[in-house]
């Protein structure tokens, strides 16, 4: 006798990969419910990916104001009006989060509002409600993390309350060297902060292709940003309207705000997964298969709460093979290979495939191509900006491994490039391939020397 559920699947989370697996699971004729404790939009929406990218953009016409004066303009005054830009930044964030609400209204699944606990592998309580399904898929992605250092998580900001400042910091000590440390760090920088940039390794950016990394902290430093890598916050002392941080290299640094960017982790907080035995890492990863499935049969998760890929196309990608899987009977799963990124720093990075010392700890045999130039717009501008470009190649069979950038544009460059990795592009395919001049991106098929 089949067991009888209120819904075939609830989804737990309405992020960009909770909404997407509940939309086409509903296609497929399921019964959905989807829960959320806030409101729908996840953290690309609400608290990361829009909002962030929203503020880089302001944050750049400083830059771009600088630029003109040699192209003949009259630089005026500026004057920057933080609340205007939070208020529109805001507007936005409602229509986006009422669109989401609304695909998932039109796609036939029930919303319901609260925080999701787990009853038994195919119950959840949803504040007095009950609910069950015979398929639960956790999306709850993930939330800040804030170093337990003496001081710091009473007085300390995380990237969710960066977005929503009531006025600019006038000094500001970022603590973490990853992409929302670097991110953060260039937006203050451009708004005019005083920008503090903490962190224990000796780059920034672990993970990335080295040479980027070193071209990154140049810029920065170019652009005003104070460095202090190797090094960590011992404590913070509180002075009311401002706090003194003392740092492992000795130095006492006085600061109006304090951004704590060392990471996010799993949120799953409140959903008592213990008890089901639900496995998970120290750090609450939940693990999966290659089905998305846990070690509970009926229990599945996808996007930043496995912490495989935390980026937000991967999310969608697994939220929709999820449910072609389960509802709509293909036996479909997404390649992990060569998924491109992007650092909306300033100036920003992209990269797809592997870097110079993953290829060389896996043995493989590569030559690099570089070209490091001077945008054709900084030559008159006078802006001293470099960009940097990166070809990793197979020796034996001259394949694309990996393509990486530093500079203007580099996103969307390298997500064209990306593509063609993809496909397996060979160098003799970008050597055949005539550029469009005059362009940054045209150094990519214009490489021919191998670096020594």
């Amino acid at each position: 006798m089949t067991q009888k559920f209120d819904f075939d699947l609830i989804v737990i989370g309405a992020g960009s990969g909770g909404v997407r697996a509940a939309r086409i699971a509903a296609s497929y004729g399921a019964k959905v419910a989807v829960v959320e404790k806030q409101r729908p939009g996840g953290t690309c929406v609400l608290r990361g990916c829009i909002p962030k990218k929203l503020l880089v953009y302001a944050s750049e016409f400083k830059h771009e104001t600088l630029d003109m004066v040699n192209f003949g303009w009259q630089a005026r005054e500026l004057n920057h009006d933080w609340s205007k830009l939070i208020n529109s930044k805001n507007k936005e964030l409602d229509r986006l989060s009422n669109i989401y609400e609304t695909l998932l209204v039109n796609a036939g699944c029930e919303l319901f509002f609260g925080e999701a606990q787990f009853v038994n592998e195919n119950t959840l309580k949803v504040n007095e409600k009950v609910l069950s399904a015979g398929k639960i898929l956790i999306a709850t992605g993930g939330k800040p993390n804030i170093p337990n250092i003496k001081n710091l998580k009473s007085v300390a900001l995380t990237s969710d309350e960066a977005l929503d400042l009531k006025s600019l910091p006038e000094k500001i000590l970022i603590f973490g060297s990853g992409y929302i440390a670097v991110e953060f760090a260039s937006i203050f920088n451009g708004f005019g902060s005083d920008v503090h940039l903490v962190y224990r390794a000796d780059k920034v950016l672990r993970g990335f292709d080295k040479d980027i990394r070193q071209c990154l902290e140049v810029e920065l430093k170019n652009n005003g940003v104070k460095l202090y890598p190797n090094t960590i916050i011992d404590k913070v002392e509180c002075l009311g309207t401002s706090n003194e941080v003392y740092l492992s290299n000795g130095k006492k640094i006085k600061v109006s705000s304090i951004l704590a960017a060392t990471g996010r982790i799993p949120n799953i907080e409140s959903l008592r997964l213990e008890e089901l035995g639900v496995k998970h890492t120290k750090d609450g990863a939940v693990l999966v298969d290659k089905y998305s499935r846990t070690s509970v049969k009926s229990i599945f998760a996808i996007g930043d709460v496995t912490n495989r890929i935390n980026l937000t196309p991967f999310a969608i990608a697994e939220g929709h093979a999820f449910a072609d899987r389960e509802f709509g009977k293909q036996d479909r799963f997404i390649d992990e290979k060569n998924v491109p990124c992007a650092v909306f720093s300033h100036p920003p990075i992209s990269c797809v495939g592997l870097t110079e010392d993953e290829a060389t700890q896996n043995k493989i045999k590569i030559d690099v191509y570089t070209s490091q130039f001077k945008p054709l717009k900084n030559t008159l501008s006078g802006n001293p900006q470099k960009s940097f470009m990166k070809l990793i190649i197979e020796g034996k069979t001259e394949k694309v491994l990996g393509a990486h950038m530093i500079g203007k544009d580099s996103p969307e460059i390298i997500q064209g490039l990306s593509i063609a990795v993809k496909a397996g592009l060979l160098k003799k395919d970008l050597d055949a391939t005539l550029g469009i001049h005059p362009t940054a991106a045209e150094e990519f098929v214009t490489m021919r020397n191998v670096r020594k």
